[in-house]
């Protein structure tokens, strides 16, 4: 019986550690997580090998190594805790009936002219909390390609910010979002930086397109789907929030018949 308990713990751990190393995999983090652990082996080497001096100076940073860990690496713990609450959430606010059909739109004509936008379908998780409070425009405004081409124009004093969906409405314009600390490819920029960075601490569905290639991109849940055609968005979009529960004909099809 005792044996089959330190099994199980060391695979939990193991587990653990597995979990962990995904999750901060790519970020800086990994990187500082190495050099901690390079750290740790240079302890015991010089514990191994009597390095009095040496063990002192390790041996009295390791001591508040808990405190330190907490203060460099806040962000990327608050990620880890937010990945780990995903699956447990229920609440989807993603779009209203035609509110996806006007988006698809919008999309499809700055991609061909190659305008720069940012778009964010708020799902499950509010995004109050990863809004900077100073910064963007409370518009509380009825999605339409009009108002989304308006506000992505360049002559916009907020079009380098982030359109906010919430709940078929645009809730906000001008958002600053944390930016991503991953490698992209040197074709992607800023927008798709902050896309990127906030699917990994939420679960919105972020769309970018590219002001210099007019390429769409689609963002959620950590990874990004590069150089997608409109049809190819809207089917991912769909099987999102099929995904969540909700019937395709109630969104997507009732917005079409209604227009």
């Amino acid at each position: 019986m005792n044996t089959i308990v330190t099994l199980l713990d060391i695979a939990i751990v193991a587990c653990v550690l597995y979990w962990f190393m995904l999750m901060f995999k790519g970020s800086r983090a990994e990187r500082m997580i190495w050099g901690l652990g390079i750290i740790v082996v240079v302890y015991f080497g010089s514990q191994r090998f009597e390095l009095l001096t040496l063990h002192w100076i390790l041996s009295n940073f390791l001591s508040s190594i808990v405190v330190f860990i907490i203060v460099v690496f806040q962000q990327d713990i608050r990620r880890a805790l937010v990945q780990m609450g995903k699956p447990f959430s229920t609440r989807d606010t993603i779009t209203a009936v035609g509110a996806l059909e006007e988006i698809l739109k919008a999309v499809s004509y700055m991609s061909k002219k190659k305008i720069g936008a940012l778009i964010v379908l708020e799902r499950s998780m509010d995004l109050s909390d990863f809004l900077e409070d100073q910064l963007g425009v409370e518009l509380d405004a009825k999605v339409s390609k009009e108002l989304l081409l308006s506000i992505f124009n360049s002559a916009s004093p907020i079009h380098d910010g982030a359109v906010v969906v919430r709940r078929g409405r645009v809730f906000k314009a001008g958002c600053i979002l944390p930016l991503s600390e991953k490698e992209l490819s040197k074709s992607m920029g800023t927008r798709h930086r902050a896309a990127i960075g906030l699917a990994e601490e939420t679960d919105a569905a972020i769309i970018v397109v590219s002001e210099e290639t007019g390429g769409i991109t689609l963002a959620v849940e950590d990874s990004l789907s590069a150089d997608i055609g409109v049809e190819k968005l809207s089917s991912d979009l769909k099987q999102l929030l099929a995904f969540r529960g909700y019937p395709r004909k109630d969104i997507f099809e009732r917005g079409a018949s209604g227009r």
